[in-house]
């Protein structure tokens, strides 16, 4: 009876090795582009969220007999682990307005976004952190508002279009 040993050879086991370090280095890359792009679909979602939500409290306000859009859409401080978009208060202080039902957290990775402008100072600004240690600023203008010559509606929440990071993220 022939004592028969199956087993792969060196050469097999090295030419398998070969073969997942391609496919890998491949893939890898493809992976990781397909995170940034997933991160900017999931800004771009986020940014229509909170406009629609600033024209809903608007619209909400008006049956109040309230004229004027939310103040500040959070009551969140600047730096990581913030609430943002969960709410403000009113300047009489004592209406709570939910602009998102589920607030954002804040932070400085990639896919993060980060309130950059302290609480009672108008207008608000808020940086979307892209990949490769980019950013977009986002403003939010409560009121109407001029600036360098260029008019700001009341409710107006967008980014500079001049600049590549939002054009590339918006446009």
């Amino acid at each position: 009876m022939k004592n028969i040993k199956k087993a792969f050879t060196m050469i097999e086991l090295v030419f398998v090795i070969v073969v997942l370090g391609i496919l890998s280095a491949v893939a890898i890359p493809k992976l990781s582009s397909s995170i940034n792009d997933a991160n900017d679909a999931t800004a771009i979602a986020t940014v229509s969220t909170i406009r629609s939500a600033i024209a809903s409290e608007r619209q909400s306000n008006l049956i109040k007999g309230i004229s004027s859009y939310p103040a500040l859409l959070d009551d969140a401080g600047t730096g990581a682990g913030q609430d943002l978009f969960d709410g403000n208060r009113l300047a009489n202080n004592d209406i709570n307005i939910s602009i998102l039902q589920y607030p954002i957290k804040s932070g400085t990775a990639a896919g993060d976004w980060e309130r950059t402008s302290a609480l009672n100072v108008t207008p608000i600004t808020y940086d979307y952190h892209k990949s490769n240690s980019q950013t977009v600023t986002f403003t939010y203008y409560p009121t109407k508002t001029t600036v360098s010559g260029v008019v700001y509606q009341a409710g107006t929440f967008d980014c500079d279009h001049s600049t590549t990071n939002c054009k590339d993220l918006l446009d």
